[in-house]
């Protein structure tokens, strides 16, 4: 079986899942083997709750006459059929990667462009050799648009995916010091990057570029076509403006007030109208979609709980993003408490790089200072310096924090978000 044989029955279900407790009827359900499970045994109960196909890679559990096929990897499958469908797809499809923002910003590109298109756009952080293909596999006959997030930690990746999902239009957030045990440093980090301009360079198609990046300015010296912003020479030009916290964007005297909060997410805002305005969007409804845009991923999140104010921003963490969050944070008025775990996969740069960011935070003069992880306890010599979220938990149910601000700051597999029901 290949992709093209395949194809019809793929436009006759509803969605494909690589989950098979969220298989429904007419989904297509790809069952992926793992080290401890094989999703295969499986393919009887998707095929009991009505899925229009099920694709298995050991032969013993192939079931024609139930529509379960065998392919030799379900993962090489998935793949070509999204690039199939992706072929035959007659609208634009935009690509973001970077190493701090990718999420926030596809959300906001999203908000803005869905004022005037029918906008698909990758699910959560579905963004990696499995979850850009089930993102391409989503795009039905009805959207208008795609937006397609991209995420890497060694080189390769990107170029890989972006022969999957083939982007008219791409753009890199920012190069920062994330992944570095994977890209081997940061030179590593901007040509892994920066593959996305190599694919639509080679394909003459369109770049968005933050002209106040000098790594993008130079990476796309001379280039055509392009969309720009940040200086006044740009095809757009932006002011940054905050109030209680959030930051705003004006254009031409009219202005958008955001629910984000740093100013690392002013040219997140950028992007987002800059590609609202190419593709036919006026101002009022740019500013409409930011406005109403609430981020609830612990990404930039401000939550106000027992008289106290949260940065909640705990889904991703490297040096760059952590110094912005904590020079943002210092900005607060009021009493101020910063949280902050470790940093994950520096590799060899880790001790250097957790060193200097706590030489940071004591640097902006914070009233209390935690940490968490194994990487700051090394090279801590506070007090208040803790193994795990555990130990901090006990810590904390002790001793109540008082700051009326508190930033929490810490890499996805800390999950530091699970002591917030210890402060009090």
């Amino acid at each position: 079986m290949n992709a093209a044989s395949f194809y019809p029955l793929f436009l006759q279900s509803g969605k494909v899942t690589i989950d098979s407790r969220k298989v429904e009827k007419n989904d297509i359900f790809f069952a992926f083997s793992g080290e401890t499970f094989n999703a295969a045994t499986l393919a009887e109960t998707a095929a009991d709750k009505g899925a229009t196909a099920v694709i298995v890679e050991q032969k013993e559990f192939e079931n024609p006459d139930r529509n379960i096929f065998y392919v030799p990897s379900t993962l090489d499958f998935l793949q070509e059929l999204a690039v199939y469908h992706r072929n035959h797809l007659k609208i634009p499809v935009i690509a973001l990667t970077g190493s701090n923002g990718k999420t926030t910003t596809k959300e906001i590109i999203h908000a803005v462009l869905s004022q005037k298109y029918k906008v698909q756009y990758t699910s959560g952080n579905l963004n990696n050799h499995i979850g850009v293909p089930l993102t391409l596999l989503s795009i039905k006959p009805e959207h208008e648009l795609a937006v397609v997030e991209m995420g890497a930690n060694h080189q390769k990746e990107i170029e890989m995916l972006c022969t999957l999902a083939q982007p008219n239009f791409g753009y890199i957030t920012n190069f920062g010091k994330a992944h570095l045990e994977g890209f081997g440093g940061f030179d590593g980090v901007i040509k892994g990057k920066s593959e996305l301009y190599d694919y639509l360079k080679n394909y003459s198609e369109t770049i968005l570029i933050n002209e106040n990046d000098p790594i993008q300015v130079e990476k796309t010296a001379g280039y055509s076509p392009k969309i720009t912003f940040g200086k006044n020479t740009s095809d757009y030009k932006y002011e940054e403006f905050s109030k209680d916290h959030f930051v705003g964007l004006s254009y031409n005297g009219s202005q958008a007030q955001s629910k984000l909060t740093g100013n690392y997410n002013f040219t997140n805002l950028c992007a987002a109208a800059s590609l609202g305005f190419h593709f036919g969007l006026d101002f009022e409804q740019i500013k409409r979609a930011i406005e109403n845009y609430t981020p609830t991923n612990m990404r930039s999140q401000i939550l106000e709980q027992g008289g106290k104010t949260f940065v909640l921003d705990t889904y991703n963490a490297n040096p760059s993003s952590m110094a912005e969050s904590l020079k943002n944070f210092s900005t607060f008025e009021g009493s101020k408490t910063i949280i902050i775990g470790d940093m994950l996969e520096l590799g060899d740069e880790s001790e250097k790089e957790h060193q200097t960011t706590l030489a940071l935070a004591e640097s902006l003069n914070f009233d209390e200072i935690i940490t968490v992880g194994k990487h700051f306890k090394k090279v801590s010599h506070l007090s208040k310096s803790f193994e795990n979220t555990e130990e901090l938990s006990a810590y904390l149910k002790a001793s109540p924090i008082s700051s009326e601000n508190v930033l929490l700051k810490a890499s996805r597999g800390i999950a530091l978000e699970k002591i917030m029901e210890f402060i009090s």
